[in-house]
Order: structure tokens, then C-alpha cells, then sequence
């Protein structure tokens, strides 16, 4: 029988733990609305539930931290539109629910490439750091892109190098370096633009790109690469 929202809302509400919340305080998470659930609990909880949008958008609009991730698991992705994607960004405030959207549903959507350019150049923090996050989960995800549609990502992770939020930064860090990792084209390109980020005057890039630079040139890529 299909679950409600109702159903849903409660079972996540009987798994709740207070200790996980200050937990995930100390890691940055945002703790308004949180329940403490772990993500291995919610994908179980997806398995048994499957795919319904409708349902998604019902938990969604909830605004429980985990319900929203909950229904990055279970929504239907032929049934998400640019509408929603635009919505569901402007409802990001904390890094794990927009990286587990992003790496969970919006980067399998035909929109995803020119919604990662788009958003990376938008002001909200966390609409800005999901244009990156797409960026850094369709080198991972997207086995079919070609490398010209990583290289348009490139000067967007330049022109927002100097943004010193925290989960900004991290999120562009992230982009370059997994762009850098998806084959030895991509890695070379991406060595150049860290190496292009590191002679801007701004504290925030030198760290970025020196830390790209730090795995993209290690022994472990370059061997992986090679081989």
C-alpha cells in the first residue's frame, strides 16, 4: 500500500535522535527541523517506498532536514522540471541537503550541465554552492558527457575562486578536483586552472587551488589516470 506523507513524516519522526542533531551542529549542518537520521536508514527507507513524486514533493515541502532528503531518493526524476529545481535551490540552508539533491536527483536531469553554470553565478550560498556540486557530481555520474562540457565549467570556477564562504570554496575546490580526476585530458585542464587560480590575489583562491593542485598532481591520480 502506498505510503502518505503523514506515514512518512511519523516513521521519520520515531527514528529521531537528539545526539546526531549536535553531531551534525559540529559539522556544520544546519540543525532547524533536524531529526539525527543517518543516510544509510533513509536510503533503506526509500528502498521500501520507491519512486513517487508526488510524495517527494509533499516531503519536501515539509521542511524536515531528512524528509528533504528522503525525497531526493524517492522522487521520480522524468517528473522533475526546471520549476522544481529552481524551487528546491531556493530552499537549500545546509550543505548536506544540497549536496545530496544535487548528487542524488538533479544531476541525472537533462538540465543539470546549464544548471551548474547558471547557479554558480547566483548570490544565495547554497544556490551557488549547488551550481559547483553538480559540477563536481556529473564528472562522477554523467558517463556519457563529452570533456568540452566539463571545459565550460572551468571559467565559472575561476571567476568564483575569491568567494570566501565557507561552503562556497569548498564546493568549488570540490568541482576542480573532480573534474581533474575523470580522465588525463580533463586533469591536464584542470592542473592549468588551478595553476591560473593560484595567481589570483585572494587568500580564498591560493587555497583552493593549492589544494587541487595537492591531489590532481599526486601519485595516486596520475597512476590511476595512466592505467
Amino acid at each position: 500500500m502506498a505510503k502518505t506523507a503523514d506515514d512518512v513524516l511519523n516513521n521519520l519522526r520515531s527514528l529521531a535522535n537528539p545526539e546526531n542533531v549536535a553531531g551534525m551542529r559540529r559539522y556544520g549542518i544546519n540543525p532547524k527541523n533536524t531529526l539525527g537520521i543517518s543516510i544509510p536508514n533513509l536510503r533503506s527507507l526509500a528502498n521500501e517506498i520507491g519512486k513517487d513524486h508526488s510524495l517527494a514533493q509533499d516531503l519536501w515541502t515539509s521542511g524536515i532536514h531528512e524528509a528533504r532528503i528522503l525525497a531526493a531518493f524517492i522522487d521520480d526524476l522524468k517528473q522533475v522540471t526546471q520549476a522544481q529545481m529552481e524551487q528546491w535551490a531556493a530552499d537549500f540552508d545546509s550543505w548536506d541537503v544540497c549536496d545530496q539533491v544535487c548528487g542524488n536527483l538533479f544531476d541525472r536531469t537533462p538540465y543539470a550541465h546549464q544548471k551548474a553554470v547558471d547557479w554558480s553565478s547566483r548570490e544565495a550560498e547554497f544556490v551557488k554552492r549547488a551550481g559547483f556540486a553538480l559540477m563536481a557530481w556529473l564528472p562522477v555520474h554523467d558517463k556519457k558527457a563529452r570533456d568540452e562540457q566539463f571545459e565550460l565549467f572551468f571559467p565559472a570556477i575561476i571567476d568564483q575562486s575569491t568567494d570566501s564562504r565557507n561552503f562556497v570554496k569548498k564546493a568549488v575546490n570540490w568541482a576542480l578536483r573532480n573534474i581533474g580526476k575523470r580522465n588525463r585530458s580533463l586533469n591536464q585542464r584542470a592542473i592549468e586552472t588551478a595553476q591560473e587560480i593560484a595567481r589570483i590575489d585572494s587568500k580564498t583562491a591560493h587555497w583552493i587551488a593549492n589544494d587541487a593542485l595537492k591531489e590532481l598532481t599526486s601519485l595516486a591520480v596520475q597512476s590511476r589516470l595512466k592505467n
